[in-house]
């Protein structure tokens, strides 16, 4: 077998993973607990064959006028994706967390501000001209990489609190960040050794589709198979965790107005003094009287 037709033969098994993995993904309903994959899932099936078509033509000697058609597709895609992977971030911290609503709610607004500042300093490398068409893979290429540590950081999350969360090696949530995560190291080593070593461009692009049908595998997989109930999340009233989560569900909320009252008026106890101190002489008088 040809290498050209080993890697026609993976890209294919690719496509139908991840035709497989929406088609459980919906079935299961799964979309509506994170309606970000199930965008995301639906955006590469659809996308596939249409840049399957697209580069086939543009491959073509009469077909060389598509070559901007092909671009576009490809990076709009390419863009929107990266911006999606944001969104299935958020979805798998949300679950992960679910049982801790003020760490939940104070990560989410991490989660933003850490994607306000990917785009920042993603515009900010690029070196505009006047033609737009070279700006945009460097866009595209900096959003994804911002996503791909953003994606390492939330599962060596998961990794370390897996315990504290009761969370299971088994729940959907964790299963979405490992192949989120395995495809990230994907991405940086691929980036990496190409860039040294041009001389393996070949052997390493099928290590790079490999390690993409595991990870597809690996969704088909936690998908098809029933998940496992959450564990209840108990712990003390005075562990560190639940400190930290009624400290973040304490933030941002307004304070309660306390009325203070004023201390007694120092007049009014002198006047009963006064008054319980005549009493008791009249009656100290009375007694002695009557003796």
């Amino acid at each position: 077998m040809s290498s050209q037709l080993a890697m026609t033969t993976m890209s294919a098994a690719e496509f139908l993973l991840s035709a497989a993995l929406g088609f459980i993904f919906w079935k299961k309903a799964l979309h509506r607990r994170f309606p970000a994959m199930g965008s995301y899932l639906g955006l590469r099936v659809v996308s596939t064959p249409i840049l399957s078509v697209l580069l086939f033509i543009q491959t073509q000697p009469w077909g060389r006028n598509y070559f901007v058609a092909y671009f576009l597709v490809f990076w709009s895609v390419y863009i929107a994706s990266a911006s999606l992977l944001f969104f299935i971030c958020m979805e798998v911290f949300r679950s992960a967390l679910s049982a801790l609503p003020g760490l939940q709610k104070l990560g989410i607004v991490i989660f933003r501000w850490a994607a306000l500042v990917s785009v920042i300093v993603s515009f900010s490398t690029l070196s505009f001209s006047r033609n737009v068409f070279p700006s945009i893979p460097e866009v595209g290429t900096g959003l994804m990489r911002s996503v791909g540590l953003l994606e390492l950081c939330l599962l060596a999350f998961l990794c370390l609190a897996m315990n504290a969360l009761r969370l299971s090696a088994r729940d959907l949530a964790f299963g979405i960040s490992l192949g989120f995560g395995a495809m990230s190291s994907n991405d940086f080593l691929f980036a990496s050794l190409t860039s040294r070593f041009a001389s393996l461009t070949a052997p390493l692009q099928f290590v790079y589709e490999s390690v993409i049908l595991l990870s597809l595998g690996t969704w088909v997989v936690y998908c098809a198979l029933p998940e496992p109930a959450r564990k209840p999340l108990m712990m003390p009233v005075n562990s560190t965790i639940y400190r930290w989560n009624e400290i973040a569900s304490a933030l941002g909320h307004t304070g309660t107005q306390v009325a203070v009252q004023q201390p007694a008026n120092s007049f009014f106890l002198t006047d009963v003094e006064n008054v319980v101190e005549k009493v008791l002489n009249r009656n100290l008088k009375r007694r002695e009287s009557q003796s």
